[in-house]
């Protein structure tokens, strides 16, 4: 009786750590070819792996991507948490997720760039849709959070309805991405123009260090 030709990881660390390389393998090459520049023998060669060794991990195009999504995700996870920001007012949480963006298109343009490939290609397949659609809609309903409690305590226009606004904000952000103009200089003008569209327009200035007295 033939042995395997691929058994399994001797534990479960060594495996979580060759998903972790084929994940960064991935997003690498989508960030210099784009998706549809992706290949498998790619990133087999990249991670240093072959070709049945990578479908042992990621059998299908759909755990690929799974795994991609899963490895952005947790980067943008570790990227926010920590900061203390439910002290914050929402108009300074808010002024959060502007920095957290902007903080993409300076510091972790290669992040931004892979996820801007995942959400292009999630517009007409709907694998993608479903592994990126989850962490979107999360981003979305966050935003939303913020804008509801800024109508309430005044920081945001009383007229404002959170869910379309959020939708807005979101859908200018990541539309931003994809232009070939998007700078971190051009990034504070579309901010500036995002937060007027949803201040109080009463205020004088806005709440930016943490709750109004």
């Amino acid at each position: 009786m033939n042995a395997p030709t691929n058994p399994p990881p001797k534990s479960r660390e060594s495996s979580e750590d060759r998903k972790a390389a084929i994940a960064a393998a991935a997003r690498a090459l989508i960030v210099e070819k784009g998706f549809e520049g992706l290949r498998t023998r790619d990133i087999a060669e990249r991670v240093g792996i072959n070709i049945a060794t990578l479908h042992y991990h990621v059998p299908t195009k759909e755990a690929l991507i799974a795994l991609v999504a899963d490895d952005i995700r947790a980067e943008l996870r570790e990227q926010s948490d920590g900061k203390g920001r439910e002290h914050l007012s929402p108009a300074a949480q808010l002024e959060c997720e502007f920095d957290d963006y902007a903080e993409l298109l300076g510091e972790k343009v290669a992040l931004l760039t892979a996820l801007s490939e995942l959400l292009e290609r999630s517009r007409r397949d709907p694998v993608m849709l479903g592994c990126v659609g989850p962490m979107m809609g999360k981003w979305k309903r966050m935003i939303e959070e913020i804008l509801a409690r800024g109508v309430a305590s005044g920081d945001f226009r009383a007229d404002l309805d959170p869910d379309p606004a959020a939708r807005m904000l979101v859908g200018a952000m990541t539309g931003f991405s994809r232009s070939p103009n998007a700078t971190p200089e051009n990034f504070k003008r579309l901010r500036a123009e995002l937060t007027r569209a949803v201040r109080n327009p009463n205020l004088t200035t806005l709440p930016t260090q943490g709750p109004r007295p």
